[in-house]
Formats: C-alpha cells, sequence, structure tokens
C-alpha cells in the first residue's frame, strides 16, 4: 500500500491531519499508566491510542457492557404461542446507529477489531418520508459534489420547481463556501431554525432535507446549533464524495464490534473495570488519584475523562484544582439535550414486501424514525425467521420533559400504523422502552467557550461527542476523532508518537462549486 496516495474512504480530498511531534525531552509514561474513565466510544478510542503505544492502561466503565451510548446488552424476551410459553435470550440497544463512510476515525477503531469491517453490512437507501407528502431517496444520487447537489434538487418530489423561485439562492450556495472551524464561529447564537428560515426552502425540502438531520442530535432545531447543522450539511453532503448511504452491525453491537475490540484491548494488556464508577478525582504526589465507587483508589500519571455530560460535571465540580473558575463554570453550564425515547416491537407478523430497514420520518407526530430490526442484525433475523414476526424500533427525539407514557406509546402505534398500516393487526409479543435524557446538547452558545479536549492541566484531557473539536465532524465520528485527539495529546507531552487522523475537507467548494452546482443543474431534464 503506497502511504502517500492512500485514503480511508472513496473520497480523494480526504485530509490526514498528522500527529503532533512528540515533545523532546517528554519522560515517557511510568507504571502507573492512564485511567480512561468511559467505556464508551471515545474512551475505546483513547485507550486503544494510547495502550498501542505501550502505555498501562485502565479503562473504567460504569455499566456492564462496553460500547456507552452505542452499547448492547442481553434482555429476556418471553414468546407465547399455541404450544407453549417459553423465554429466550435477545438483546437490546439504545436504538438504531449509522454509520456513515465518512466516519473515518470510529471506522480505524473498528478495525482494530475487525480489520476488513466484515461485521458491517450496507444498507441500500437512506428514505426519507415526510406525512400526507413525498418520499426522498438517496440510492440514485451521484455521491460527488456538485453532482450530488444537482442530481437531488433535480429528483428530489421535495423540490418543486415553483416553490424552488422562493428559495434564497444566495443563502443556499453560501452552505459551499465554509471553513472549519471558523464556520462554528461564524454561526454563535444561530439556531438551525434560523438556518433553515435563512434559505427559505420549500416546506416540504425543509422538513425532510434538513430538520430531519437537525433532529438527529436529539434536539428541537431551536435549541440546535446553526454551525453544527451547516458541518453536517457539508459533512454528508456538499464537501464529501461519500455520499449519505451507511453500514449498520450485522449483529448486536456489543457482538459485532465491542467484544471483539475489548479482546484487542486485553491483549494490548489494557484493565477493563466494567460496571464500576469513577466518583472523584485527586491531586496526589504520584499525579491522579482516581477513587472508584468501592473506595478503591487507583494512582496514575494522567486521566482521559470520556463520560457522559453529567458524571463530568460531577467530576470537575468535586476537583476544584481542575482549571480556573471560568472553565469549570462553563462546564458546569453546559446543557442536555431533551430526553428521547426508543421502543422496541417484537410483532407477530412481518411489514409489507420492499418495507425499508430504515425509515426517516417527519410530521408523523413525534415519531422521527422506524427501522426493522431483523433486516439488519442476525439474532433478530433468527428470531424473525423462525416465528413469522418482525423487530420494529420506533425513535422519538426531543420529547417534551412531561411527557405521559401512555398517551405517548398510543401515539407512536399510532404513526407506526400510519405509516405500515399492515401491521395495525400485529400482536406485540414483547416490547421494551428506554427513555434516556443523557446525550450533550449542541446550542447556541459560542463555540469557542465549549470545553476542548485540553485542559489547563496537561495530565488531564476530555473527550466525546460532546467535547469542541475543530474539524467537521459529529456524533460517533467526534467521540471517537476526540477520543484519538486525547491519546494524541497525552502522548506526544510525554514524548510518544501519536496517531494521524482523517476527516472530509475542512473547506467547501465555494465559488467554484456553486457555479459548477448551477452549471449541472441547468443540464439535468426538468421536471414538474
Amino acid at each position: 500500500m503506497n502511504q502517500a496516495t492512500w485514503v480511508p474512504g472513496r473520497d480523494p480530498r480526504a485530509v490526514r491531519h498528522l500527529a503532533p511531534r512528540p515533545r523532546t525531552g517528554g519522560e515517557g509514561f511510568t507504571p502507573r499508566g492512564v485511567v480512561v474513565v468511559g467505556g464508551g466510544i471515545a474512551g475505546l478510542t483513547a485507550a486503544v491510542g494510547l495502550a498501542e503505544r505501550g502505555v498501562r492502561v485502565t479503562l473504567v466503565e460504569r455499566q456492564q457492557t462496553l460500547g456507552g451510548r452505542v452499547r448492547s446488552w442481553p434482555i429476556g424476551l418471553c414468546e407465547q404461542d399455541a404450544r407453549e410459553d417459553a423465554a429466550e435470550t435477545a438483546t437490546m440497544s439504545r436504538g438504531f446507529h449509522a454509520f456513515f463512510r465518512q466516519y473515518y476515525n470510529l471506522r480505524a477503531l473498528l478495525r482494530r477489531g475487525d480489520p476488513g469491517l466484515e461485521r458491517l453490512m450496507p444498507l441500500d437507501d437512506y428514505p426519507l418520508r415526510l406525512a400526507d407528502g413525498p418520499t426522498d431517496s438517496f440510492a440514485s444520487i451521484p455521491r460527488t459534489p456538485p453532482l450530488s447537489i444537482a442530481a437531488f434538487v433535480a429528483q428530489s418530489p421535495s423540490f418543486p420547481l415553483s416553490a424552488l423561485r422562493h428559495v434564497d439562492i444566495g443563502a443556499a450556495l453560501g452552505l459551499l463556501d465554509v471553513t472549519f472551524p471558523a464556520t462554528y464561529s461564524e454561526y454563535d447564537g444561530v439556531s438551525a431554525a434560523d438556518v433553515l428560515d435563512r434559505l427559505k426552502f420549500p416546506d416540504e425540502a425543509r422538513h425532510l432535507a434538513l430538520e430531519v438531520f437537525a433532529r438527529s442530535f436529539f434536539a428541537d432545531p431551536r435549541e440546535f446549533s446553526g454551525g453544527e447543522l451547516v458541518a453536517m450539511f457539508h459533512t454528508y453532503f456538499t464537501g464529501s464524495a461519500e455520499g449519505l448511504l451507511f453500514d449498520v452491525p450485522r449483529a448486536a453491537y456489543d457482538e459485532a464490534l465491542w467484544a471483539p475490540l475489548g479482546r484487542y484491548l486485553f491483549s494490548l494488556g489494557v484493565t477493563t473495570l466494567t460496571a464500576r464508577s469513577v466518583t472523584a478525582l485527586d491531586e496526589s504526589d504520584a499525579g491522579i488519584r482516581v477513587t472508584l465507587d468501592d473506595e478503591q483508589t487507583i494512582e496514575a500519571d494522567a486521566v482521559v475523562l470520556a463520560t457522559d455530560r453529567a458524571p463530568l460535571q460531577q467530576l470537575v465540580a468535586g476537583a476544584p484544582w481542575l482549571g480556573d473558575e471560568q472553565w469549570r463554570s462553563r462546564v458546569a453550564a453546559l446543557r442536555i439535550a431533551p430526553p428521547f425515547i426508543v421502543w422496541r416491537l417484537w410483532l407477530d407478523r412481518q411489514p409489507a414486501p420492499g418495507a425499508p430497514p430504515f425509515l426517516g420520518t417527519s410530521r408523523f407526530g413525534p415519531l422521527d424514525n422506524v427501522s426493522f430490526v431483523e433486516q439488519m442484525e442476525d439474532g433478530a433475523r433468527d428470531w424473525a425467521t423462525r416465528t413469522g414476526g418482525s423487530v420494529v424500533e420506533l425513535h422519538a427525539y426531543a420529547a417534551p420533559a412531561d411527557f405521559d407514557e401512555t398517551a405517548m406509546r398510543a401515539e407512536l402505534l399510532s404513526q407506526l400504523h400510519r405509516v405500515h398500516p399492515e401491521l395495525a393487526r400485529a400482536t406485540v409479543v414483547h416490547d421494551e422502552w428506554i427513555v434516556a435524557d443523557d446525550c450533550p446538547l449542541a446550542g447556541t452558545d459560542p463555540w469557542a467557550d465549549r470545553p476542548g479536549v485540553t485542559t489547563s492541566d496537561a495530565r488531564v484531557v476530555l473527550a466525546g461527542d460532546g467535547i469542541r473539536c475543530e474539524h467537521p465532524v459529529a456524533l460517533m465520528e467526534r467521540a471517537a476523532t476526540t477520543g484519538w485527539l486525547a491519546a494524541n495529546a497525552l502522548l506526544t507531552e510525554r514524548g510518544l508518537p501519536g496517531h494521524d487522523v482523517w476527516t472530509v475537507p475542512l473547506k467547501g467548494r465555494g465559488q467554484a462549486l456553486a457555479h459548477a452546482a448551477r452549471r449541472a443543474m441547468a443540464t439535468l431534464p426538468s421536471r414538474r
């Protein structure tokens, strides 16, 4: 393989960010090594990055399984049929996740446990349906800009020619003229809803082409950062030739992703403590003393805090030696996204032939998407084949904090039946209901005020999808990217080599792409 020309995907414009040069005279790590707090994507990435450079790592995860908010776990599934009552083990998770081809740094992590990424499978389409309106598809859209933009506008039923006259072309083409990280700050104080208002897109296009993506951050577009929306549009559509199609694991998350990675960490000598929590961080003569929930303490040279937002705030609040008052106040002020709901239903019948594995929805009440797990995961597929049923998963993002569960269940089921009327008479064999409110909110606050990977103490670094990152990355990819960057910060400070990371281009194609987009659109057949 020619390292000079290799790229991690199909986009030749992908950008390689070289690891910082190791500090001359760095003293390395003592046998105490590093404690990584959190076994989600960010923590797992940081642990891999450190252990591969010979650092002793202790990984502490409060749940029984690894993976954080993308973990899975076993459940008891009760089946009832005419012959007997039986119980078997199934799996549950916090919901469907799309592994986009642009997730270069997450894929680099997964390759440690699955070198060929054979445990991922592609989905053929990413359909988006508007209630009483059109369904958009990305299956036949070219992946490389500007053809991707022109073809989508030309083919999408959400962009009728009569409505395009009202679009603010200048504002729309401005989405192509971005530079990261500057673009993040340029949208300080601007919400995703404000960005959509400026574009003056047709109402159908607003909901399907843009607002659906905003809600994938578990936030109301009025509370979600406009800079993050623009970055997402650039990452998935206008700035990358990877396209909007994605992969999903062939089995439950733990089986396909995290158990293999856990075995890889074990081979590197990493000590993994699950079902344990870190309760305090203190300075000590040896470095940092980490206290666990059973009062056990671990002495470490350094710590990676790769936790959810609330545990991060609690640990920082309990460590007055860490950071100055302004930084600590900013950490304390970080917000959590509204609650989201995952409802998985084991039904006694299958959907109509051709039902997509995943469908994004808009204006179906609180329902944001529908997925059929048996079309993706082996375990659910086996159950559906044996019983003739299906395993359907419903998501509702940005739910009101005071919602009534009984009413919400009834409404989600009603909306499922609008999307799939053939399931209206299905019997629910088993169901699992999850409500969580631990996702970080990427709000309209100043981007530069969010905590970044490094802190004022070189021994403490942060990682996670809620941590500021200069690159155009988001969600799982931001977690992985900040994990690599956190490991790099500790390694290079101690004189050890770090790890390169990859991103989509940092700049949009600006006026050149806008001009090319206009020309490409002019060559496509008109549509009425």
